[in-house]
Order: structure tokens, then C-alpha cells, then sequence
């Protein structure tokens, strides 16, 4: 298996809005294309179970 060493980037489409997904060796990160801001959710929240927690956290926090 390849390891994950370096971030890699994908854009994805949902809902006609395009997003730009970041996975790296400490998580991942979802942005709306030509945003700085999104959601981020480190591999220790996901695999302890605290992804829900992290990302509802995350989002109550955050002002636009």
C-alpha cells in the first residue's frame, strides 16, 4: 500500500457547488472552492469516534 506522505488534493462537485477535499497525513479538510475556511477532521477524532463531536464543534464555532 502507497503511504500518505504528502497531501493530496481533489476538487468534487455536490449539489452544483465544487469543492476542493485536502488529505494529508494528520486528516482531511473540505473546502468550497476559492474559500479558505471549511470542515476539518484530524484521524485521531475519526478513528477515537469524535467526528461528530469535532465537526459540530467546528461548525458552531465558525462566523461567516
Amino acid at each position: 500500500m502507497t503511504p500518505l506522505d504528502k497531501p493530496l488534493r481533489r476538487e468534487l462537485s455536490v449539489n452544483d457547488t465544487t469543492y476542493t477535499l485536502v488529505i494529508d497525513p494528520t486528516g482531511l479538510k473540505l473546502t468550497e472552492k476559492g474559500r479558505r475556511r471549511g470542515v476539518e477532521l484530524r484521524w485521531v477524532e475519526l478513528v477515537n469516534g469524535d467526528a461528530g463531536l469535532a465537526a459540530a464543534l467546528q461548525a458552531s464555532t465558525d462566523k461567516e
